[in-house]
C-alpha cells in the first residue's frame, strides 16, 4: 500500500498552518484530521483541488446569471468548471471513505496535539499497521471538516490562541471567567460559536448595567412633580376641530406622497401566551378572511401608498417597512413573509432586522450558561430598537431614501393605522422630534402607563408608581374626566434628525430588571437545571425611556379613540380582555361603523370585516349607501 508521494502537496504540517479555501477548515484542524491527511495525501490533494473550484463557484454562478442562460462557448466552459468542482469534492469524500477502510486507529503513542511530519513516515505506519480498521466514522470526519448534510461549511472557525487568551482575560477580570469552564471539551464548531457569542459582549459593561439596574432607587428629598402635558403639546381627535384634523391629514398624505415617510414595526414577540410558538404577527384572530396581523398591516401600507399616489397625480409612492424581530422570531418571520409573497409589497422595500440580546444574570450577578457551549440570553426589550436601527443599517437605508418622518408601533394591535397621515401631519406641523398616540384611560384603576410631564420633562409613569389620590384626580377643565388619562399604547412618531443622534444618547438609557425562572447549565457539571423559583434577571430597555431627554417643545401627544385605533392582543382566547376574541370583535365593529357612516344598513350580529385594500380609515365606501349588509360579512377586493 506504500506509495510515492513526492509530487503531492505536503501533508498535515502545511494544512495546520493555513486554511483550505472552500472547505470551512480552520487554520488549526483537529489532530485526527491532520493524521488522516498525513496518512492519505490523496485526500488532501482532492480536497485542495475541489475547494479551489468550490471557492470559485459563486463567481461562476454570477457570471452565468449575467449571460442570462444563453450558453455560448464561454458560458458552457464556466458551467463545466462548476460541475467539475462538485465532482472533485465528491471524489475527495469517496477517497476519505476508501482510505477509512485502510486506516489504523489513531496511534496511542502519538500526542493528539501533533501529527505525522512527512508522507513517508505516514506510509511506513500504514504498511506496518495490523490489524487494519476504521479510526472513526464518516459523521466524525464530516464534523471535523465542517461539512453538513448539504455540504456547506458549518459553524464559525476557532479563534487564534492570542484572541482566545485576550477574551478569557476580559471575562476573568470581570469575575465571569466561569463561562469558559467547559470550553476545552467542546467540539471545534462549538468552541468557535461560544467565542463568537462571548465576543459580542463587554463583560465589564454587563456587570455595570446589571448592578445599576438592580441597585435600590435613591430616595429623593422631594416628591416627583407630576402634571399633564401642556396644552401646546397635546391634541385630541375626540375634541379637535374637523378642519384641524383635515389639515393634518392633507399634510401627512403629501409627505407620504413625497416618499418621506417610513414605518418601523416592533415584532420581536412570540405568541407564547396565545398558545403558539410562532411570531405574534403570524397569528390569525379568526376574522372571516383569516388574515394574520402581518397581512392586515401590510395591506394598510399598500392602501396608504395608493391614496398618496392618487393625490400626488399618480407618482410612484413607497412607504418602506422595517420589521424588527428577535432571535426566536427572525427566521420564522422571514419565511412567513416569503411564503405570503410579502403580502403584495415589493420585497426591496421591506427590511427584516433583529434587535440585540443581553446575557441573563443570576441572582448573585453571574452570567448564566444555557448549555456548556452557549450563554443564556434574552432580547434587550423594545428599547433595543434604537441601537438596532443603527447596527442593522436601517438608519443608513432611511438616509439614502430621504426619509424624514418615521412611524413606529407594536405588532399586536389589530387596529393600528400604519403610517397614519393625520399623526404624521400633526407631528410635522409642530416640528417635534417625538410624538406619541394615547387613548383615554377607562377609569382610575386601569393598569396602564401614563404619558405626562414629570419634573418638567415628558415621561411615562407606570400605574404602580401613582398613588390613589393622583390616579383619581379630576381635570378641572372637564367635568367627569380624569386629570391623568393619557394611556400609553406604544405608538410613536420620530423625526429622522432625532434618530440620527442615537449614537450620542443610546448608551445612557437605563436598563430594567425582569426576574424570571431561567433554565441554566450548572457551572461545575454542565447539567441543565430548571429552577422552581426566579433565579435570575433579564435586562431590558423601554422604548419610552428616551422621552425625558427631550425638552417639552420637541414632544407632543395625540389622543385617539380607543375603539378606532387600539385593540391589543395579549392573552389566550377566552380571557375576555385583550385576546383573539376581543381583537376580532373590534375589527368587525369598526367595519360596521364605517358602513353605517357611509349610509349602508347592517343587519344581524357579528359586524363586518372591511379589507384594508378597500378602505384605510372608512373612506371610499360611499357606493354602499342605501345597501343592506347581513352580518357577519367580509368586504374584499375581487
Amino acid at each position: 500500500m506504500s506509495r510515492d508521494t513526492t509530487t503531492r502537496d505536503p501533508p498535515c504540517t502545511s494544512m495546520r498552518q493555513s486554511t483550505v479555501p472552500g472547505t470551512g477548515l480552520s487554520s488549526t484542524p483537529a489532530p485526527e484530521l491532520g493524521w488522516m491527511l498525513g496518512c492519505c495525501p490523496s485526500i488532501h490533494h482532492h480536497l485542495r483541488r475541489a475547494s479551489e473550484r468550490v471557492a470559485a463557484g459563486p463567481t461562476l454562478k454570477t457570471s452565468l446569471a449575467r449571460e442570462g442562460g444563453a450558453l455560448g462557448r464561454g458560458a458552457q466552459k464556466k458551467r463545466r468548471q462548476l460541475a467539475s468542482a462538485g465532482r472533485l469534492f465528491a471524489v475527495a469524500l469517496d477517497s476519505i471513505g476508501f482510505y477509512f477502510s485502510l486506516l489504523p486507529p489513531f496511534p496511542a503513542n502519538v500526542p493528539r496535539s501533533s501529527c505525522l511530519a512527512s508522507s513517508s513516515s505516514s506510509s511506513a505506519q500504514l504498511s506496518s499497521a495490523r490489524p487494519l480498521r476504521r479510526a472513526f466514522t464518516m459523521d466524525k470526519v464530516k464534523e471535523i471538516l465542517n461539512i453538513g448534510s448539504k455540504g456547506a461549511a458549518a459553524g464559525p472557525a476557532e479563534p487564534s490562541p492570542e484572541a482566545l487568551s485576550e477574551l478569557k482575560g476580559k471575562y476573568t477580570d470581570a469575575g465571569q471567567g466561569h463561562v469558559f469552564n467547559f470550553y476545552d471539551g467542546l467540539a471545534a464548531s462549538e468552541r468557535g460559536a461560544l467565542f463568537q457569542q462571548l465576543s459580542k459582549f463587554d463583560p465589564a459593561n454587563i456587570n455595570d448595567i446589571s448592578q445599576r439596574a438592580t441597585a435600590p432607587a435613591k430616595a429623593s428629598d422631594t416628591p416627583d412633580k407630576l402634571e399633564p402635558l401642556p396644552d401646546q403639546a397635546l391634541a385630541s381627535i375626540l375634541d379637535s376641530k374637523p378642519d384641524d384634523i383635515n389639515t393634518w391629514y392633507e399634510s401627512g398624505i403629501d409627505l407620504i406622497g413625497q416618499n418621506k415617510v417610513a414605518v418601523v414595526l416592533m415584532a420581536g414577540g412570540q405568541g407564547t401566551r396565545l398558545g403558539s410558538s410562532d411570531p405574534k404577527g403570524c397569528f390569525d384572530i379568526d376574522l372571516p378572511s383569516h388574515k394574520p396581523l402581518f397581512q392586515i398591516q401590510a395591506e394598510r401600507i399598500r392602501k396608504i401608498q395608493e391614496l398618496a399616489s392618487k393625490k400626488a397625480g399618480g407618482a410612484s409612492v413607497v412607504v418602506p417597512w422595517y420589521v424588527m424581530t428577535s432571535g426566536p422570531t427572525r427566521e420564522p418571520t422571514q419565511k412567513f413573509f416569503e411564503s405570503k409573497n410579502y403580502f403584495g409589497l415589493d420585497p426591496a422595500n421591506i427590511k427584516i432586522f433583529e434587535q440585540g440580546v443581553l446575557p441573563c444574570i443570576s441572582n448573585d450577578g453571574k452570567i448564566l450558561l444555557e448549555s456548556k457551549g452557549k450563554v443564556a440570553v434574552a432580547p434587550d426589550g423594545n428599547g433595543g430598537i434604537y441601537q438596532a436601527l443603527v447596527l442593522s443599517g436601517v438608519l443608513d437605508d432611511m438616509r439614502k431614501r430621504g426619509i424624514q418622518h418615521i412611524h413606529a408601533y407594536c405588532v399586536d394591535n389589530c387596529l393600528v393605522k400604519v403610517a397614519d397621515p393625520v399623526f404624521i401631519g400633526f407631528a410635522a406641523a409642530l416640528d417635534v422630534d417625538i410624538a406619541t398616540k394615547v387613548v383615554r384611560k377607562r377609569n382610575a384603576t386601569e393598569s396602564v402607563g401614563l404619558i405626562l410631564c414629570k419634573n418638567g420633562k415628558p415621561d411615562v409613569v407606570e400605574y404602580s408608581e401613582i398613588d390613589k389620590e393622583t390616579a383619581e384626580a379630576q381635570d378641572p377643565k372637564q367635568a367627569g374626566v380624569l386629570k391623568f388619562r393619557a394611556a400609553n399604547i406604544v405608538n410613536h412618531y420620530y423625526s429622522f434628525r432625532f434618530l440620527e443622534s442615537i449614537p450620542q444618547w443610546a448608551h445612557k438609557l437605563p436598563h430594567h430588571v425582569a426576574r424570571k425562572k431561567i433554565p441554566y447549565a450548572d457551572v461545575e457539571t454542565g447539567e441543565t437545571v430548571k429552577p422552581e423559583s426566579p433565579n435570575g434577571i433579564k435586562l431590558e430597555q423601554f422604548v419610552f425611556d428616551v422621552f425625558n431627554m427631550l425638552p417639552l417643545n420637541k414632544f407632543a401627544c395625540m389622543e385617539v379613540r380607543r375603539e378606532d385605533e387600539f385593540s391589543p392582543l395579549k392573552n389566550a382566547r377566552g380571557k375576555g380582555e385583550d385576546d383573539p376574541d376581543t381583537s376580532k370583535r373590534d375589527v368587525m365593529a369598526q367595519g360596521k361603523r364605517w358602513l353605517e357612516a357611509a349610509g349602508a344598513t347592517v343587519v344581524a350580529e357579528g359586524g363586518v370585516e372591511v379589507s384594508p385594500l378597500i378602505s384605510y380609515g372608512g373612506e371610499g365606501l360611499e357606493k354602499l349607501k342605501g345597501t343592506t349588509v347581513t352580518a357577519p360579512a367580509v368586504l374584499e377586493l375581487e
